[in-house]
């Protein structure tokens, strides 16, 4: 079983649902809206009848995931964060989505129980430790049946070493002030700035999702290599 992220993480994420997509789209200057419709576009395409999103938070990914759905298929939303979910209950799915509390470690589905499981802007949140990412993205491949489709869209390091600066002092001076002002949560904005100048780049997120027992591993890198959309096979 994979490694659950701290008491600290489940509560920062309980201070910041009311302005957490208002601040994702002032920091990312809208671009993240335009990530997430490209990974759901990747997603979409393996077709199936039940969909998983797993991390879901305030339930930006499932919603463009349920617009793609076709009339069979069932769009399942998981986050081991209460406020996030009840944020994402807020919003006019049409009950095209069924939403459940579960954390990625530890999913509360059979074994291959999905044709797509997709996280968007978690995967730093669940890097407790090399190891323990490996072990969510094993969990996610059991969930998954055999020709099973991974999408993980994240921010990534840029192989531009002058973008990675550049990208370092706007986490330093922009995410961290500005997120704590709009959000007034001052160690949620700490901490994912932290999380995004020490991710992973696309190749080494690549070869821990390998390491998981997924094959067919691409990626694609977005605006600079800024995030990146990371797509495998079971």
């Amino acid at each position: 079983m994979a490694e659950a992220p701290g008491a600290d993480v489940r509560e920062i994420f309980a201070e910041v649902p009311g302005t957490y997509e208002l601040v994702n789209h002032i920091m990312t200057f809208g671009l993240d809206m335009n990530w997430r419709r490209r990974a759901a576009n990747e997603a979409s395409s393996v077709g199936g009848s039940r969909w998983l999103d797993v991390c879901t938070g305030t339930g930006e990914m499932a919603a463009c995931l349920s617009r793609r759905a076709g009339p069979g298929t069932t769009v399942f939303a998981a986050d081991f964060s209460l406020p996030m979910l009840r944020k994402a209950l807020q919003k006019p799915f049409g009950g095209r989505v069924a939403f459940v509390a579960g954390a990625a470690g530890a999913l509360p589905f059979s074994d291959g129980s999905f044709d797509l499981v997709s996280i968007s802007f978690a995967t730093r949140n669940i890097n407790v430790s090399r190891g323990a990412l490996v072990a969510t993205f094993r969990e996610f491949n059991r969930i998954l049946r055999p020709g099973g489709l991974f999408v993980n869209l994240e921010t990534s390091r840029p192989p531009s070493r002058f973008i990675r600066t550049l990208l370092h002092l706007y986490a330093r001076k922009s995410v961290r002030p500005l997120g704590s002002f709009i959000s007034g949560s001052r160690a949620g904005y700490s901490y994912l700035s932290r999380t995004l100048v020490g991710f992973y780049g696309a190749e080494d997120l690549s070869s821990i999702i390998r390491e998981a027992g997924f094959s067919q591993v691409s990626f694609r890198r977005m605006t600079w290599g800024i995030a990146a959309v990371h797509r495998a096979v079971k």
